[in-house]
């Protein structure tokens, strides 16, 4: 037998939910504002993701002579956030000792990689914030002149960051590429400059998903640059008079 409050306290959820989505307008998802925030959202995800999850391998082959049939095989893995020269590898000894020697990858590219990354999440999370006040809290929105104010400096802030991340992260790409190709580990590689040693091209990297990342990130410049435009119209430099947006404001409400 349930408890006289049971049923009670089972409808105030519910109110709950229609209180909090309620108010939320996803009507204005079709105006350019709010479908800009949404693409801005998605393509933050596209770009820091694949970056981030981006992994490769290269490697070359070793034959200490070329009468010999031996070989071998040299296979690298790297990856995000491309701190390459923490990468070690194993060359063999072609002077006739069974040992190895321990070598590594060339080059540090961290810096442009985890800018790259940084600024994506930073875009996922303020582009979801902002949607957020946008679609739930447009009243307030649109009452405080400060919000598109600040709005538009941010998104103008992000726009500038977009192009220097997406052009050094296209730089320090084009770095990585030049030193994990097989081409720059045979020249790195004592051994192989020996008369009789035979070196060759082993596992080429492919960096699709690195080359998508980059793209994304001009892709994110130009959203956040043609945002700088609708978002500047709510500010008070090109906003039209408070009465108006409160009168829309109050016919879309009676509408639902």
């Amino acid at each position: 037998m349930s408890e006289p409050g049971a049923p009670a306290a089972g409808d105030k959820t519910p109110r709950l939910q229609d209180r909090v989505l309620g108010g939320v307008r996803w009507g204005r998802l079709q105006e350019p504002l709010g479908f800009i925030k949404v693409l801005e959202w998605l393509f933050a995800i596209f770009a820091f993701g694949a970056c981030g999850s981006f992994s490769g391998e290269t490697g070359v082959t070793v034959k200490c002579s070329s009468e010999t049939k031996e070989m071998s095989a040299i296979s690298i893995q790297f990856g995000y956030p491309f701190r390459l020269y923490q990468i070690p590898f194993e060359m063999p000894d072609c002077g006739g000792e069974s040992e190895t020697h321990t070598l590594h990858l060339v080059g540090d590219f961290s810096a442009p990689a985890e800018f790259f990354v940084t600024l994506g999440v930073f875009s996922f999370l303020y582009a979801m914030a902002a949607l957020v006040l946008y679609l739930r809290f447009h009243s307030l929105y649109g009452e405080n002149k400060k919000l598109p104010f600040a709005d538009f400096c941010i998104t103008v802030c992000f726009a500038f960051l977009w192009l220097v991340a997406a052009a050094a992260w296209g730089k320090g790409l084009t770095d990585v590429k030049a030193a994990t190709r097989p081409a720059s580990l045979i020249a790195s590689m004592g051994v192989c400059q020996g008369e009789e040693v035979v070196c060759n091209a082993g596992a080429t990297p492919a960096m699709g998903l690195a080359n998508i990342s980059v793209l994304f990130g001009f892709f994110n410049f130009l959203l956040w640059a043609g945002n700088c435009w609708f978002v500047l119209k709510e500010t008070p430099w090109q906003a039209p008079a408070g009465p108006r947006d409160g009168a829309a404001e109050q016919g879309a409400i009676d509408k639902q």
